[in-house]
């Protein structure tokens, strides 16, 4: 095959989209409503409004009534059945706020259904703005065509624990992946004119307990981590809302926590929307308001009472709070629906082209799903081959995580009635059948098994050419799993297969990392994650090799609990679906034993060898790595190279860019990668540019950023553990404030010359 070159890449060294604002109808507000003319700024249009209301308009404002009425809850009249309401201020032409989660799909009203994308991780594991935006602008034109104006979006927290229930809302543990991945996807939901939330801010990266634990942490390493991940997000996808979480930070809840909402969110970063709670996330009146939240959500069915009426009035006639932070709260909530475009173009019911979005969360699913095994080839599948298909209710439907971002399908639950069947159920699955999908390709016997009876399923799998076993993990918002093992007997169904057939390929979906003591016994791992509304599809296009595996693992995978920085959960676990909790939940989780050093780094700071590392993915081709070339150019570091297609297939490869700062030992960080697609025998020249907060240390006593001075060592990796390349460049010492963007702003990757 001729060696030929491209110039057709899509290089990240950071944002790639962000937000940039509506274009409004060209229409002139009334004399009465100035505030309606849509050539005046945000920020103009909020401070016309504000001066005409009344002190009970802003206090209408500032809070949002439960929109749902499941559990018993009393809905209020006009609200759409979902997460939260706030009744329209006609006389001031301002629309009722519809409130709908979450980041993954319109999760209510159920009864109507959408559109589930697949889980944040595999939308983290494409490497790939250009997806996470396209997945944002898919769900947030579906809710803006159920009338909703504001998503609960935009899920950021780092995986510090793989057993964190939550993880499948978010985008991994490197704060770049992180902040680049949710930015985007923030910014393709305010495409379609509404507000999207960053979530939950800040440190709720653990589940049990989490409306009392305490998430202790050195504020410099919180910077250089989870914060710096919303840092990044929030100015890639410049979102209307910061939604605080449950949890205490360092003993303070974040809700009213005045260095995390004050000093950091709005002076720090200058941030000019507004933070509301999460919902049961407010415990003070004053306090709160004057440590910087915004608007209190639910208060009335989640609080122990409305701090944000009564309360807060009292504290503003006593003067414990001045009128001047009402208005801010109100401005804020104000400015971000002008900007966003919900008063220029409000939400209303209109028809939604589902087969459209399916394909958008099919694509998604394709370029996220990640090859983590594939001996002797096994993969891709021919036609030819006969296959038997065991487990996972793969003859039904493929799994969603559960809690509140769980998007049931407008064809309902494929697998109703399991448990738990109420919160943080019900249990959904989406009706896009894997067996089917297998059936329409293969041309051999398909036969299928449910794995109930483990000798019945190697049975069927010895009569057969190749097996393919779908293993499943529920997790769901409100619990973390105490142990990294599948559940059931899903390991021993596996096992019981493989030894039947050497030919098992193994399709996960699952929440994050799981044990796989089988591992060394089967011939192909699909890591599928939750692989949403066209799950089944996408995995038997993987699977057939009619797309090529593409993603790479946004987490670390440990070889077992002890790799990880805390071996236990206390208090991990969930009842109702057969693992019940081990022991007292802590009231306090010690995040300084990692500091910054999250996932990857970590494992380089103990010298621990992982089962899969950050950044790993196979493919079914090869690229090789060529001519690196480190340099500083206008104060940015650079680095140019050549991957090339040394493999028979086209395909997808994803280099990384990782930097170790001075002094700093043997812990590198990922500071850049591209992404590119090769046919065979291409090649392209790239330049990847390092994001410049990457190369810097958070100085929390003198609270600026410092680069040091030194050499930088640059590598390029297939993986965080697996390099072809590497050079040094020599850097000044450097420094700017918390305030202040760093010099030599990183811009996007590019073709080389």
């Amino acid at each position: 095959m001729a060696h030929r070159k491209t110039r057709v890449a899509s290089c990240i060294g950071m944002a790639l989209l962000a937000f940039g604002g509506t274009c409004a109808a060209a229409t002139q507000g009334s004399d009465a409503r100035p505030w309606m003319n849509p050539r005046l700024s945000p920020d103009q249009r909020a401070e016309l409004v504000l001066k005409a209301m009344t002190q009970d308009e802003k206090f209408h404002l500032i809070r949002t009534e439960f929109g749902d009425n499941q559990n018993g809850h009393t809905m209020s009249p006009g609200a759409l059945g979902s997460a939260g309401y706030q009744p329209a201020l006609a006389r001031l032409g301002l629309p009722a706020i519809q409130e709908s989660d979450a980041g993954l799909g319109v999760a209510k009203p159920l009864k109507l259904g959408a559109t589930a994308l697949p889980s944040g991780l595999a939308t983290a594991a494409s490497f790939d703005p250009a997806v996470a935006f396209a997945g944002g602008a898919m769900i947030g034109g579906e809710a803006h065509r159920r009338g909703f104006n504001v998503m609960l979006a935009g899920g950021v927290d780092l995986v510090r624990d793989p057993r964190n229930g939550r993880n499948f809302e978010y985008a991994g543990e490197d704060p770049l992946l992180a902040g680049l991945i949710a930015g985007n996807a923030i910014a393709g939901i305010q495409s379609q004119h509404l507000v999207s939330t960053i979530k939950h801010y800040a440190l709720n990266d653990l589940e049990t307990d989490r409306n009392t634990l305490s998430a202790n942490i050195d504020r410099a390493a919180a910077r250089e981590s989870d914060l710096l991940a919303f840092e990044i997000a929030i100015a890639t996808g410049k979102p209307g809302s910061v939604m605080c979480s449950y949890n205490r930070i360092n003993a303070v809840y974040a809700c009213e926590d005045d260095w995390l909402l004050n000093q950091v969110l709005k002076h720090d970063w200058h941030y000019p929307g507004f933070v509301m709670s999460d919902w049961g996330a407010v415990h003070s009146a004053a306090k709160a308001a004057l440590a910087g939240l915004d608007q209190e959500s639910a208060g009335e069915t989640f609080d122990k009472e409305v701090y944000f009426d009564q309360p807060l009035r009292a504290a503003v006639a006593s003067g414990e709070v001045p009128q001047s932070r009402i208005d801010d709260m109100a401005r804020r909530i104000l400015r971000s629906l002008f900007a966003a475009g919900v008063i220029d173009h409000p939400a209303k019911p209109a028809p939604i082209d589902f087969d459209a979005d399916r394909k958008v969360a099919q694509r998604t699913e394709e370029a996220g799903a990640v090859l983590l095994r594939n001996r002797d080839a096994l993969l891709p599948l021919s036609a030819a081959q006969s296959v038997a298909v065991i487990g996972g209710h793969a003859d039904k439907g493929v799994l969603t995580g559960g809690g509140s971002s769980a998007v049931q399908s407008p064809q309902g639950n494929a697998v109703p009635g399991l448990a738990p069947t109420d919160w943080p159920g019900p249990r959904l699955y989406q009706p896009s059948a894997p067996l089917a999908a297998i059936e329409r390709r293969a041309h051999g016997k398909v036969d299928y098994a449910s794995g109930d009876d483990i000798a019945a399923a190697a049975k069927l799998a010895a009569r057969a050419k190749v097996a393919v076993v779908f293993v499943e993990q529920w997790a769901a918002e409100s619990f973390d799993v105490p142990h990294l093992a599948l559940p059931g007997n899903q390991d021993a169904l596996v096992e019981a297969v493989a030894k039947a057939n050497p030919h098992t390929i193994v399709v996960l979906e699952n929440n994050g990392p799981v044990a796989m003591p089988w591992l060394d016994q089967v011939g192909a791992v699909l890591e599928a994650w939750y692989p949403g509304a066209a799950g089944g599809e996408a995995i038997a296009r993987l699977l057939y090799g009619e797309v090529d595996p593409s993603g790479r693992l946004p987490v670390t995978w440990p070889r077992d609990e002890s790799q990880l920085p805390r071996p236990t959960i206390p208090g991990a676990g969930l009842a109702s679906i057969g693992m019940p909790p081990q022991g007292q939940p802590a009231q306090d989780v010690d995040y300084n034993v990692e500091g910054a050093n999250v996932g990857y780094r970590w494992y380089q700071r103990k010298h621990l060898e992982p089962l899969f590392p950050f950044g790993y993915g196979l493919t079914y081709t090869h690229f090789e790595y060529s001519d690196f070339k480190p340099r500083v150019e206008h104060g940015r570091v650079t680095a140019s190279f050549t991957v090339s297609n040394r493999g028979s297939r086209a395909g997808v490869d994803v280099p990384q860019l990782y930097v170790t700062l001075p002094g700093s030992g043997e812990v590198r960080r990922l500071a850049g990668w591209c992404r590119v697609n090769l046919k065979p025998g291409q090649s392209a020249h790239l330049v990847a540019t390092a994001d410049p907060r990457l190369l810097a240390n958070f100085d929390g006593q003198g609270r600026h950023w410092q680069q040091p001075a030194g050499d930088y060592q640059l590598q390029l990796g297939h993986s965080a553990t697996s390099f072809q390349g590497e050079g040094k460049v020599t850097l000044a010492a450097a420094s700017w404030g918390a305030d202040a963007s760093p010099a030599g702003v990183a811009q996007p990757c590019m073709t080389g010359g």
